[in-house]
């Protein structure tokens, strides 16, 4: 069987009423920034909640962070996906219920919560860990100078444990903006679900996907540079973390 290859076919008018092809795939990666710019701005905040939280020396404290980790990172985001899509609106009162199934942007909206919950439960992981890799001296230092603890960890650990982990949050970051596309099975008309679409509307299968590929690929590569710039740029020469051969400073 030959395939008829077409790479006009993003200039061509598409019966979806967008405009061209081409229209198509970048109304797709528009949402599909939004969501993940949206539920990554989430993430990070519930995330250093979570994982700040999981460091303080009261246990059931502790343990109800630790719980909320294990909640959302252990369940696959999939399954979330459809559990917020399909099940949370029935678990809510039934005029909020409606009001919920009933709004424009509900598959937007959803496809945020999921995936700000899910990836917040990945971050909280990798603050804790930057907290904890950082030497001992840096919270007595704290103590020290008369801070309270929740001073020493906005002014001294925070600060120093984001430096620690730019590296694992860009990965992260990366993840986010890949794992968007399954929004396309609760209806949001992402990139992954534009370049579906555009393969049902013409059958040029290869084009379809090959497009959407370099797109994700040029994005990810500007994220890349972004938190490489921003990495240099909040690096403290000659600092080393707890568990370095040479010590810490």
């Amino acid at each position: 069987m030959n395939y008829n290859w077409n790479w006009r076919i993003f200039w061509e008018t598409s019966p979806d009423g967008v405009g061209t092809y081409m229209d198509t795939l970048w109304s797709g990666l528009t949402w599909t920034l939004a969501t993940a710019g949206t539920a990554w701005i989430m993430a990070l905040i519930l995330g250093l909640v979570i994982g700040t939280l999981r460091t303080l020396p009261n246990k059931w404290i502790v343990g109800v962070a630790n719980a909320y980790v294990e909640l959302f990172r252990n369940v696959p985001l999939l399954v979330q996906m459809f559990l917020w899509y399909f099940v949370m609106p029935e678990l809510l009162p039934t005029d909020l219920g409606n009001w919920v199934k009933a709004l424009p942007n509900a598959p937007f909206v959803t496809a945020v919560l999921c995936l700000g919950f899910f990836t917040s439960s990945r971050v909280a992981v990798q603050v804790t860990t930057g907290i904890e890799a950082l030497p001992r001296g840096q919270k007595l230092a704290g103590t020290a100078l008369g801070l309270t603890l929740p001073q020493t960890y906005r002014y001294i650990l925070l600060p120093m444990a984001a430096r620690v982990i730019m590296p694992p949050l860009t990965s992260e970051c990366l993840n986010i903006i890949k794992n968007s596309s399954v929004a396309l099975t609760i209806g949001l008309v992402e990139l992954t679900a534009s370049a579906r679409a555009i393969q049902e509307f013409s059958f040029q299968v290869f084009e379809a996907f090959s497009a959407a590929t370099i797109i994700y690929i040029v994005v990810n590569l500007c994220v890349v540079l972004l938190a490489h710039l921003i990495e240099k740029k909040i690096t403290i020469p000659g600092f080393i973390v707890a568990g370095s051969k040479s010590g810490g400073h």
